[in-house]
C-alpha cells in the first residue's frame, strides 16, 4: 500500500522499529509545534505553533499498533463572562488504535482490505508502517477544553446595563427603576414642563397687559 504520509511531519510517526510482534512496546517523547486550529474555535485552543508536550507509548498487538498517550500545552481563550483574555494549561490523555490495512479487527489476514466500507469509516489505519497523530490529538484537546472557559470560578461577570467589569467594582449598582413606574414619571415629568411653558406665557401676558394698562 502507498502512503500519502511525510515522515517528516513532527506529528506522523513509524511503527517500524516494532515490528509487527505482538507484545512489543516502544515508548516516545516529543514536543511538536500546535497545528493551526487547535482547540475550540472562536472560544479557546491553543496557538498556532505554540509547543504541544507528546507522551507516547505505541504497542503492538494483533490487528495493528495501540497508541496511549497525553498531550500537555497552554492554550489562550476569553472569559465568557468578562471578555477578559486568560490562559489555561490543558493536559489531554488519548487511546486510539492503528490498525494494519491487511488485517481484519481479530488481526488475521483480511482478504479484501476496505470491503466493508461502514467499518472502515471510523478505523485509523497504518500506512506503510506511518500513522499520523493529528487528527487524535485535535479530538482529545478538544475534549480536554472547557466549552465555557471563565477566568475564575466565581467571576462575576459584566454590568448588564453599561457592561463595567464588576470583579473590579464589587459594589457597582444601578438605582433600580420599576418600568412600571418608568412612564408615569415620564408623564409627569411632560405634564410638569407643560404647566411651566403655560405659566411663562401667563406670566408673559400679564407683563403685556399691564404695560397697556400704564
Amino acid at each position: 500500500m502507498s502512503t500519502h504520509l511525510d515522515h517528516r511531519n513532527p506529528l506522523v510517526f513509524d511503527t517500524h522499529e516494532l515490528g509487527r510482534r505482538p507484545g512489543a512496546m516502544q515508548r516516545l517523547s516529543r514536543s511538536v509545534e500546535a497545528p493551526k486550529d487547535l482547540g475550540i474555535e472562536g472560544v479557546v485552543g491553543v496557538p498556532e505553533g505554540a509547543p504541544v508536550e507528546l507522551d507516547l507509548r505505541l504497542e503492538s498487538v494483533m490487528e495493528g499498533v495501540l497508541v496511549t498517550g497525553t498531550a500537555r500545552a497552554s492554550a489562550k481563550g476569553e472569559c465568557v463572562r468578562c471578555l477578559e483574555p486568560l490562559d489555561l494549561e490543558v493536559e489531554a490523555d488519548f487511546q486510539e488504535m492503528f490498525s494494519y490495512p491487511d488485517a481484519d479487527d481479530r488481526g488475521r489476514p483480511a482478504a479484501e482490505p476496505g470491503d466493508d466500507a461502514e467499518d472502515d469509516e471510523d478505523r485509523l489505519f497504518l500506512e506503510d508502517g506511518l500513522f499520523d497523530l493529528e487528527p487524535v490529538l485535535r479530538d482529545a484537546v478538544v475534549l480536554a477544553l472547557p466549552m465555557q472557559p471563565v477566568c475564575q470560578d466565581d467571576c462575576p461577570g459584566l454590568c448588564s446595563q453599561c457592561g463595567a467589569r464588576l470583579a473590579d467594582d464589587p459594589d457597582h449598582h444601578h438605582d433600580a427603576v420599576d418600568i412600571r413606574w418608568a412612564a408615569l414619571q415620564g408623564l409627569a415629568e411632560s405634564i410638569q414642563d407643560g404647566e411651566k411653558d403655560e405659566m411663562s406665557g401667563a406670566e408673559a401676558q400679564a407683563g403685556v397687559d399691564e404695560k397697556q394698562e400704564k
